[in-house]
Parts: structure tokens; sequence; C-alpha cells
């Protein structure tokens, strides 16, 4: 079974060629970032990821997490892993330094992410979620619980949960039944209820766990208007910071999944005696305003997760097909590695070139939330933030497509020993397999994209981005660009696309248009991550200081992508515009 070892030069290079690196460095604070650090920062995460984590990953599938009594034991090792990264202070890295973070850009932070998704997905989850909580408390919680809450939850002693769906309500929050009710003396809030697939509601790793838990108030109103959210502790925290009572909220079940073993999917009972008690975060009946907060970074996060399983399933295939040495090759060589046989070749080539289209993406979308909310110029901000609004569904969407694509791919290049659990493939099939269904599954990211995004906010980013794309691919000569030509055509046919779906809604055909919404949402996936791989291979081409095998490597997959995969950007395209009302078809 290989060993996971982090793709440090195309991170690298990732992040200083399509993310705006020098404008990222001039941003306030962010003044002593520079290359230097950033590479000293992923080649640090890289040895935990690969020493510490990786080693795990098959342990915690094999094992998974144990519930006794209310208490959730996490698989072998799990434990004193999450202690060493936590001692090392990765959980504090981009947050604000007045809670203890480093301030480090989040851009950074997406490629130390994909680290600890890759080697280790079901442990990469718990700080993934804590991320979240933390994001939500200080864009919105009072001072009060910020300073009473962040510090730990920064540092990573504490850690953090989204407490959304219930037995009745799943992706449908509008269905939500918990309870919250003011206590007498008017400080706090008494939570009963249930929530389901909490994950990391229950674990051995932190001294705390706190719960952002949506509930509603006696007299809120109906549907989604009417929830608020709440802060809701496993312990209770003293006025000095001290850990108090046990609250009264226990994980009564943890389910049995496809994958992802080694992390606690659990089901949380709240206020079976007295009520749990919960604090308020922000305004009454906004508590679904402030929880996409942290849904939207976890979904940011969740895309990233789904380009991680695709580059720990490469590696794997990739170190398989090297060794495994089975047939006669078209150029007469007997016995062969597997890998130089052609359909092999496609297959890795297929693997790796979405892998990183996806990464491109991702780091590119992930970098919008530094210019959003440090860049202190209104117009920057503005203009990352519609981006990010724009790319956040479809880096959730198509990016965890491409990882169930790859980690199946992973599969097949193994053949039959694909199927058999002992090599490792199996897992990344299976780990992957959540990633489009959970924090809203794919056809839902597709629903935002267009009725959300598209129809009622007109998506103002777009355009632009089209257009600079299309700029971008008018530049290019030589090899590059008659595959800037191709390129340019799919940056028109987005505009198209979307223009199409656009007067449909005018004709009130809303039921063709959400027909259409998927398709649409992986044609512009794949148009987006091309770009961003042809903008690596000509940045690479121009670049004296790489190596020439890299410079070859990034061309190959410049070349790979825009002949063996944009294919299926155009079907998906011919989907979206030829998408009628199907909804009336038998079943």
């Amino acid at each position: 079974m290989s060993n996971y070892n982090a793709p440090l030069e195309d991170m690298m290079f990732s992040l200083k060629t399509v993310t705006n690196w020098q404008g990222l460095q001039a941003l306030p604070g962010h003044e002593e970032f520079g290359d230097d650090l950033a590479g000293a920062v992923l080649d640090e995460a890289a040895k935990l990821a690969r020493d510490v984590l990786a080693p795990l990953n098959k342990v915690g599938d094999e094992q998974g997490a144990s519930l006794n009594d209310g208490e959730v034991k996490t698989a072998e090792g799990f434990r004193e892993a999450y202690a060493q990264y936590r001692d090392a202070g990765w959980n504090s890295l981009p947050f604000p330094e007045e809670f203890g973070g480093q301030n480090l850009p989040w851009t950074l932070s997406m490629a130390v992410n994909e680290m600890w998704q890759a080697s280790n997905m079901s442990f990469g989850l718990c700080p993934l979620l804590n991320q979240g909580a933390v994001d939500a408390i200080e864009a919105y919680a009072s001072q009060d619980l910020q300073a009473q809450y962040l510090p730990k939850m920064v540092s990573g002693e504490w850690t953090g949960t989204m407490n959304l769906t219930e037995p009745q309500a799943g992706s449908d929050l509008g269905h939500v039944k918990t309870k919250a009710e003011k206590s007498k003396d008017g400080d706090h809030y008494l939570i009963t209820g249930q929530k389901i697939y909490i994950t990391y509601g229950e674990h051995d790793m932190a001294d705390n766990i706190i719960h952002l838990v949506l509930a509603r108030l006696p007299d809120a109103p109906e549907g989604v208007k009417g929830i608020s959210l709440f802060i809701v502790p496993k312990f209770l925290v003293n006025d000095d910071g001290s850990l108090g009572a046990r609250n009264d909220l226990e994980c009564v079940g943890l389910e049995h999944k496809l994958g992802i073993h080694a992390s606690p999917t659990c089901t949380m009972q709240f206020g079976d005696n007295e009520g749990a008690v919960g604090y308020l975060v922000g305004e009454e009946n906004q508590g679904l305003v402030y929880m996409f907060k942290m849904m939207n970074n976890a979904r940011l996060h969740v895309g990233l997760q789904g380009v991680a399983i695709a580059e720990r399933a490469y590696q794997h295939a990739l170190s398989y097909a090297n060794e495994r040495k089975q047939g006669t090759t078209v150029k007469g060589e007997a016995y062969a590695p597997i890998k130089a046989h052609p359909d092999v070749i496609r297959m890795l080539m297929t693997m790796k070139a979405l892998t990183e289209a996806g990464r491109a993406l991702t780091y590119f979308a992930g970098s919008q939330m530094d210019f959003m909310v440090d860049s202190g110029d209104n117009e920057t901000s503005k203009r990352a933030l519609d981006l990010c609004d724009l790319l956040t569904p479809i880096v959730k969407a198509w990016g965890t497509d491409v990882g169930n694509q790859v980690a199946s791919l992973g599969v097949q290049v193994h053949g039959g020993m694909g199927f058999v659990e002992e090599t490792g493939a199996a897992q990344y099939m299976r780990d992957a397999r959540i990633l489009p269904i959970y924090e809203g599954t794919n056809g839902i990211q597709a629903k935002d994209l267009v009725f959300r995004k598209i129809l009622k906010q007109e998506a103002p980013a777009l355009k632009p981005f089209c257009d600079e794309i299309k700029a971008f691919a008018d530049s290019l000569e030589g090899d590059l660009g008659a595959l800037g030509d191709i390129l340019g055509k799919q940056a028109d046919k987005v505009v198209q696309a979307v223009y199409h779906l656009v007067e449909q809604a005018k004709q009130g055909d809303l039921a063709s248009v959400e027909a259409a919404s998927y398709p649409l949402l992986c044609f512009m996936g794949y148009v987006f991550g091309g770009y961003f791989v042809l903008k690596k291979a000509a940045h690479a081409q121009d670049d004296d200081a790489l190596s020439h095998d890299f410079k070859k490597a990034k061309m190959d997959v410049a070349i790979f992508y825009w002949k063996q995969i944009a294919p299926y950007a155009e079907a998906e395209f011919l989907r979206a515009m030829n998408s009628d009302d199907f909804t009336q078809l038998s079943l």
C-alpha cells in the first residue's frame, strides 16, 4: 500500500499562478507573508500528513469509532495524532491574532487542509467543521461569546460542530422542530430536540465540543424565517474559562456508513432532562443566514476534499501501475508494467488532469475569501465576494464529482485487486462517495447556482470572469494558442447557456431551468478548471527557473485536458441547452 506524499511542487505552483499571489501578500496584515514562509508551512504540514495522519487512514477505516454510554472513542492513534496537530498550532493557521490565530491567508490554509483530507479524510473532518464554526461565531456572535469560546476553538483545545439536520428535515430546514425557550433568568436558552448526521458530535480528542444548533423559538415564524442559531457546549464554561458541569446533551447513536468509518457521525439528543443550555448567536430568527456563513466555508472545503481524495487515489493508482506487470504492450514489450498500456495511461492522465484542474479552481475560489475580507478596497472586496458566491457551488459539486470519478478510476487501474479491500483503493472510493451528498447535495448546489446566484443575484462576476478567460485565451500562441481557441469558445458558451436559462425563466419554464441546472454547473466546472490548467501550462513555459520535466508535465496535462476531457464539457453544454421539462416523464 503506497504512502501519501503531498504534491508540494504543484501546490506551490498553483498558489503562485492562479491566486493573485502578489496581491495576497499586499493585503493588510499579510505583509510578512511570502514564498519562503508559505514553503516552510507547506513542508511541515506535508510531514505531519505523511508520517502521522496517512498511516492511520487504514487503521481508522478498519476500526471505526465506537459508542459506549454516550461517550465516543475514536480509532487507535487518532487522539494522539490530534494532539500533535493541535500542539503544533495547525488549527490556528487562518484565524485572527486577537483570538490566538496566526492570521495567515485562507489561500495558504486551503493547501494545508488539502493535505489533511488527502492523508486521512476521516481525521480531517474534525478540524474542517471546527473551522466553519469559528468562522460563524467570529462573524455573528457577541463579543462576550467570542471571548469565551473562540480562543480555545482557534487553538484546537475545543472543537466545533454544525447541527442542522433532523429526522424529518434533511436539506429542507424549514421543517426543523428543535425548540429553544428563554430561561427564567433570561441569560440563556434551553434547547430540546434531536439532530442527526452530526460529524464529530461526540469524540475523545478535545476537552470540549461546541455545538452550533439551529432551533426554533416559541413565537417564531413558520419555515426557514423562524430559525435561530445557538451555541450549545458539551460542558458549560465558567466565568474564568474553566469547564463546568456537563450540559444536557448526549450522543445516542453512531451511523454505520459506507465510508469515512473513523469519523463519528452522531445522533445528538438535546434536553432530555431540564434542557440543554444554549446561547443565542446574533439576533432571533436569523439562524439560517448565520449558518450559511459556516456552510459556505464548509462547501468550499468539501470541494477541496474531492480534490484531496482524487490526489490520494491518483498516487495510489500510479504506484500500483508502476509495479504491476502484465501483458505485452503495443510496442512489443513483454510482461511490462501496466503503466505502459494506452488504456491505463488514459485512466492515469484523466485522474491527474482532473485533480490538477480541481485543485487550481478550488485554490482560486478559496483565495477570494482573503480578498473579500482583508482587501480594504470596497470594489476589490465586492468582486471577490461575487466570485466566491458564484464559484462555491461549482467547487463543491464539480470538485466532489471529480473526487468520485478519480477514485473510481483508481479502482479500475488496479483491476480485480482494486475490488479487494487489502489494496486500499476501495477505501478512497467509499470515502469519496459522501462528498456529493453532504453540505447540500450536488443537485441543491446546482439549484443554488442557477436560481439564487444567476437568476436572483444576476451573477455580477460571471461575465467579467468569462471575459478574463477569453482575454487570456486570445493571448496564447503556438501549441497553447490552439488550446486557447477551444477555451475561448467554451467561455462564450458559458455565457450563452446562462442567457438561455435566463430566457427560459422569463417565460416561466422553471422546470426546464431546474432540469438544466446540473449540466450547466458541470459545464462551468470543466471550463473554469480547464482555464486554470491552461494558465498553469502557460506560466510554466515562461518560467526559466522550472525544470524541463515540470514544464513538460504541465503542458502534457493541458494538452490531455483540452483534447480528451474538454469534450465532456461540450456534452454538458448540449445537455444544458436541450434540457426540457422532464418532470412529466414516466419513471
